[in-house]
């Protein structure tokens, strides 16, 4: 078993640290308000740190699950940051959803301190992290991908290393375009279906088996019939995914048409105050009157 240290205790990190405790590694976690931290001892066994320097000392694997760039750097630079607490040959995970330009950044940063570094951003969302079986795209070096695979295993059924540092960004930039496009045809069908009056739990009970059938049919098709948006996946955390996408699309020159389209639908969301909903709440912008 190693010494790790986890980083961000929220919907998704919460349970992912859960899942490396109950595997036996000594876990130190993490979290901006101690509260959340001290919850999660009372659940798991591990200690608790008061700044993730502390949580870093020691430790052969660093993983961080927080909420954007800037999040990460908070965690990493400083006096009271990981930076500060690495040792030598040590291993950062980053599964933030962040842009690729800062993966190739922390890879620098952590070899100018003799440590390593893997982008590995994760889908599946909380369901995804609480019963284990997150899909997580990497980025990096294959020795180092290759010690850190054993860890994640822990809460990953579906692990890959895409390719060089940035890759595993770059990958869940691809997911969270496909999940867009997907949502809002979802939602259209839906919408089709409940105004031609059909009983739509019969229908989508048949057609998720078939060609049309997707992770979003199965489990956000009845809540979106219902008009249930209050858990999931956040509009707000979409649409900073969604500008990570269209910024690194406009680097590479591809034409990201319907995406830029749904990330204005999802800005409407926002405005009527549903930044909170999950993404499924695309639907609530067509007339269901």
């Amino acid at each position: 078993m190693s010494k790790v240290s986890f980083i961000g205790l929220g919907v998704m990190g919460y349970p992912m640290a859960g899942h490396l405790s109950k595997e036996g590694h000594e876990v130190t976690v993490y979290n901006r308000t101690n509260k959340k931290a001290k919850k999660w001892l009372t659940e798991y066994k591990g200690f608790i740190a008061k700044t993730p320097k502390d949580a870093t000392l020691g430790s052969d694997f660093i993983f961080i699950c927080v909420g954007n760039d800037d999040d990460v750097l908070s965690v990493v630079n400083g006096k009271d940051g990981i930076i500060a607490g690495l040792s030598h040959n040590s291993i950062v995970v980053d599964h933030t959803t962040a842009s690729a330009e800062l993966a190739k950044n922390l890879y620098n940063l952590m070899k100018s301190k003799k440590a390593n570094f893997i982008d590995a951003p994760v889908s599946g969302g909380q369901a995804g992290a609480e019963n284990g079986i997150l899909s997580i795209m990497c980025g990096g070096e294959k020795n180092i991908y290759d010690k850190a695979y054993k860890i994640m295993k822990a809460y990953g059924n579906n692990i890959s290393l895409i390719g060089d540092v940035g890759s595993g960004q770059l990958a869940k930039m691809v997911n969270q375009i496909c999940i867009a496009g997907l949502v809002q045809g979802l939602s259209e069908g839906i919408n089709f279906g409940i105004k031609a009056k059909l009983d739509m739990k019969k229908v989508l009970d048949v057609i998720q088996s078939g060609a049309a059938g997707s992770w979003q049919m199965i489990n956000r098709g009845e809540t979106m019939v219902s008009n249930k948006f209050d858990f999931g996946f956040a509009v707000d955390w979409m649409r900073k995914d969604l500008k990570l996408c269209l910024e690194e699309a406009r680097k590479n020159k591809s034409r990201l048409p319907v995406t830029s389209i749904i990330d204005q639908f999802y800005a409407q969301i926002q405005e009527n105050d549903g930044g909170r909903f999950d993404t499924s709440s695309l639907i609530s912008l067509l007339n269901r009157n």
